[in-house]
């Protein structure tokens, strides 16, 4: 009898730290996510972060709605507050670039911005709860 108890308190302890090791993984690949656009011309959507083959992606959220602006690009801050100004969000024939593979030069992502490149102004700003970092 005790050593059937044993073994029945072995199996638990062995799914409890499966169950650990499992959450612990999820949450590592989980991808992160921006607070909702805030601004003149960008209102709605959010912006995801996740790795995809060693590169980070970052992506908006199928309720962005693309601003009329003449020349919107998407645009980051990192956490010292350098913008890095990077591809245009509409390309040609009415397609959009809704998503965007960083350059390897960009240390973190503090913020995502929305900016017109005709008006240079800031359209819209989400920003992640903490800096991603670029490992």
């Amino acid at each position: 009898m005790a050593r059937q108890g044993s073994i029945r308190w072995l199996g638990i302890a062995v799914g409890i730290a499966l169950l650990t090791v499992g959450v612990g993984v999820t949450a590592s690949f989980a991808a992160d996510i921006t607070t909702p656009f805030a601004g003149k011309a960008v209102n709605q959507g959010t912006v995801t972060h996740e790795t995809r083959g060693g590169k980070h992606v970052l992506a908006v959220s199928a309720d962005f709605v693309v601003p009329g602006s003449p020349d919107p690009h998407w645009q980051v801050v990192d956490s010292k507050g350098t913008v890095y100004l990077l591809d245009r969000l509409k390309l040609k024939d009415d397609k959009i670039n809704r998503s965007i593979t960083l350059p390897v030069y960009i240390a973190d992502v503090a913020k995502v911005q929305m900016w017109c490149a005709w008006a240079e102004v800031v359209l819209g700003e989400a920003s992640f709860v903490t800096p991603i970092a670029m490992k």
